[in-house]
């Protein structure tokens, strides 16, 4: 098999199954037991609560990645090139 080129398995995009399966089933084991939770995270303190939420919803919220976007000034065509306002004290960077 030539290197890179994929010839089995799942197809890119294709959501896992298992994946999928255990954050139905964790979904579920929570609004199951809804009141005993919201009863305990009542207990806690507001730093472990607001703690404890967070780790709860990674289970049921995708995580969003993060995004980088950088320009290289010097390879974009002047008509294309960003407006840059300078604010401030007056000094303009090189």
């Amino acid at each position: 098999m030539p290197k890179g080129i994929k010839t089995g398995g799942r197809t890119k995009g294709t959501p896992n199954k298992a994946t999928k399966e255990l954050r139905e089933r964790f979904s579920d084991l929570l609004e199951s037991n809804f009141e005993s939770i919201q009863t305990d995270l009542e207990s806690l303190e507001p730093k472990e609560r607001i703690k404890t939420l967070l780790e709860i919803s990674k289970f049921v919220i995708p995580t969003l990645k993060a995004v980088d976007n950088t320009i290289d000034l010097d390879n974009v065509q002047n008509e294309k090139r960003p407006n840059i306002i300078f604010l401030g004290n007056g000094i303009k960077p090189n």
